[in-house]
C-alpha cells in the first residue's frame, strides 16, 4: 500500500472517530448506573430510558417530531420533485436563477433562517404551531429532496416520456407510469433524508416552536440547569431513528445504481 493511500484512509479513520466518539460515548453512558459520567463505569440499567420515557412532555416532543417529520418530508418530497422535473423536461429563460433560488435555502445560516421564519410565520398567525414547524421545515428539506430527485432525473432518457406520449398517453398518465416508478427510489431516499433532517433540525424549531416542543428543543429545557442522564437516553433513541433514515435513504440510492 503506497504512503499516500495509507495517510488518505487514516485520515478518514480519524475524521470518523472525532465525528462519532462523542455520540458513542453518549450511547454508552445512556446504560451507566451513574448520574455522571465517570470512569470506571457503574453497571448496566435502562433505569434512565425508563425515567425519561415516563415523562408525558418526552412522548408529547416524540409525537410532534414524528407528525413534523412526516408531514415536512411529504411536502419537501413533493415540492423537490416538481422542481427537478421542471428543470428535467423545460427549458425557459433564467433557468439557472430558478435552480440557484430553489438550492437557497441550506446555504442561509439557521439562527437567520430562524429569526425570519419566526417574523414570517408571526404575521400569519403560524408561530408557535405545528403547522408552522411544518412549513419551515420543508423549506430546509425541499431543496434537499430536490437534489436527490434531479440526480435520478439525469439517469432517465427524456425520449421515454415522449415515447409514452406518442402512444396515446396523457401527461399524468405518463408521468404515473413512466417518470414516477422510475423516480421511486429517489423518492424514497428523498423522503427518509428529509425526514431525518426534520427530526434532529432544532435552530429553527427552538424559534418557531412556541409550545409545541419538538425533541431537540425537549432536549435542551431539560438539560438547562443540571447534567441529566435522560438526556443520553433521549439523544441515543433520536440518532438511531435519524441514523436508520439515512441508512434506509442511501440503501435505496444505491441499490438502483448497483442495478
Amino acid at each position: 500500500m503506497r504512503a499516500g493511500d495509507l495517510l488518505a484512509r487514516l485520515y478518514l479513520l480519524a475524521l470518523f472517530v472525532f465525528v462519532f466518539a462523542p455520540i458513542v460515548t453518549s450511547m454508552v453512558f445512556s446504560f451507566n448506573s451513574d448520574r455522571f459520567p465517570t470512569v470506571p463505569l457503574g453497571h448496566f440499567t435502562l433505569r434512565w430510558y425508563e425515567t425519561a420515557f415516563a415523562r408525558p412532555e418526552v412522548w408529547t416532543a416524540f409525537r410532534n417530531s414524528l407528525i413534523v417529520a412526516v408531514s415536512a418530508a411529504a411536502l419537501s418530497t413533493a415540492l423537490g420533485f416538481a422542481t427537478a422535473y421542471t428543470d428535467f423536461r423545460y427549458g425557459f429563460r433564467f433557468k439557472q436563477a430558478y435552480l440557484a433560488l430553489a438550492l437557497l435555502p441550506p446555504t442561509i445560516p439557521l439562527v437567520i433562517m430562524g429569526l425570519a421564519m419566526l417574523a414570517w410565520l408571526g404575521r400569519l398567525g403560524l408561530s408557535g404551531t405545528l403547522t408552522g414547524i411544518v412549513i419551515a421545515h420543508t423549506v430546509m428539506g425541499a431543496p434537499f429532496a430536490m437534489a436527490i430527485c434531479r440526480l435520478r432525473l439525469q439517469q432517465m432518457d427524456p425520449a421515454l416520456e415522449a415515447a409514452a406520449w406518442n402512444l396515446g398517453a396523457s401527461p399524468w398518465r405518463a408521468m404515473g407510469t413512466v417518470v414516477l416508478p422510475f423516480c421511486l427510489p429517489a423518492l424514497i431516499s428523498a423522503f427518509c433524508l428529509t425526514a431525518a433532517v426534520s427530526f434532529d433540525e432544532f435552530i429553527v424549531a427552538w424559534f418557531v416552536s412556541g409550545l409545541n416542543r419538538t425533541v431537540p428543543v425537549a432536549i435542551l429545557e431539560i438539560l438547562q440547569g443540571n447534567v441529566d442522564p435522560q438526556i443520553n437516553a433521549i439523544g441515543t433513541v433520536v440518532f438511531l431513528t435519524s441514523m436508520t433514515l439515512v441508512v434506509v435513504a442511501q440503501l435505496m440510492l444505491l441499490r438502483r445504481t448497483a442495478r
